[in-house]
């Protein structure tokens, strides 16, 4: 095939244009064209948005798997419980000793168990029972604070055992080593994101010793990061002995008390949810801030 000088004049004349985008007719502008669709499409989400709001929603249907599974066995099995077990041991309890001489048993158990890796929430819930949230929060407070100093004591014993211990886990090392850097200010405030994030609180009590924190501000950091998951325990012992009260005479609690205890149950595990994802996520500020620098 042979082409004339106009023809290829023609061509090169149509190429020249189609790279410039000023052809008309069957085709567009490729500029307006994509400013057309870029318009026209949705605003693109960040990754790092998206991952925030697919774990919210993984959230949001976990809760709700949880709750279709244990309104059955609350429904069910929450009675029985109540009537052949807690209430039992509550009269046990609140016949065998008087308050004084219970306070002090709790006192003791709440101060000693985290040094043997032993939980003291059934401790707190009875001292939120018996003596409510002013008295009760001294309590478990006072006990607290010697159960997280103990170990830290304790456990500057055994500190090259529990450096090498901690290092077997590098990704929570680098956390808790967060506690033990910069001045004052910063090792509390690392503490206290440590102490509120889903980090396991009897193993902290020890974990801490393998980093460079001071005393003054693990345990001021301790306390502050502790004061809204004693509030918390309070409000469940009184929720549970609610319960075991209506268990016990036989009936169930009125709807102006069902209505109370839902809405303060949501409202404490909305608080505790908002106040972890929080910390967690000032915690891995913190980390990238550290590696950065």
């Amino acid at each position: 095939m042979t082409y004339h000088a106009q023809d290829v004049e023609d061509i090169v004349i149509v190429d020249m244009k189609l790279e410039a985008g000023e052809m008309n007719g069957d085709y567009e502008r490729l500029g307006d064209g994509d400013s057309q669709r870029l318009a026209g499409s949705p605003p693109q989400c960040s990754p790092r948005k998206w991952n925030s709001l697919c774990w919210w929603i993984r959230v949001v249907v976990l809760c709700v798997f949880l709750c279709a599974a244990l309104v059955p066995l609350v429904i069910f099995a929450g009675p029985w419980f109540m009537k052949k077990v807690v209430v039992p041991i509550l009269n046990w309890v609140m016949t065998t000793f008087s308050r004084p001489v219970l306070g002090l048993i709790l006192f003791a158990c709440i101060a000693l168990f985290p040094t043997v890796l032993l939980p003291s929430s059934p401790c707190m819930w009875i001292a939120g029972m018996t003596f409510g949230y002013g008295y009760g929060f001294l309590l478990i407070m006072a006990g607290s604070s010697i159960g997280m100093s103990l170990p830290f004591f304790v456990g500057s014993f055994f500190r090259n055992n529990i450096h090498r211990w901690v290092e077997k886990w590098p990704k929570k090392a680098a956390i808790i080593r967060l506690a033990g850097e910069g001045d004052w200010f910063h090792q509390f405030r690392a503490v206290v994101l440590l102490r509120v994030s889903p980090f396991p609180y009897i193993i902290f009590n020890y974990a801490a010793v393998a980093t460079n924190v001071k005393y003054g501000p693990y345990i001021s950091g301790s306390i502050l990061g502790t004061v809204h998951e004693i509030f918390i325990t309070i409000y469940s012992g009184r929720l549970i002995q609610s319960l075991a009260d209506a268990t016990a005479t036989g009936g169930f609690l009125s709807l102006e008390q069902v209505l109370y205890e839902g809405i303060g149950f949501c409202v404490a595990a909305a608080a505790t949810t908002a106040i972890t994802t929080y910390a967690k996520r000032t915690l891995q500020t913190l980390q990238t801030e550290d590696e950065l620098s």
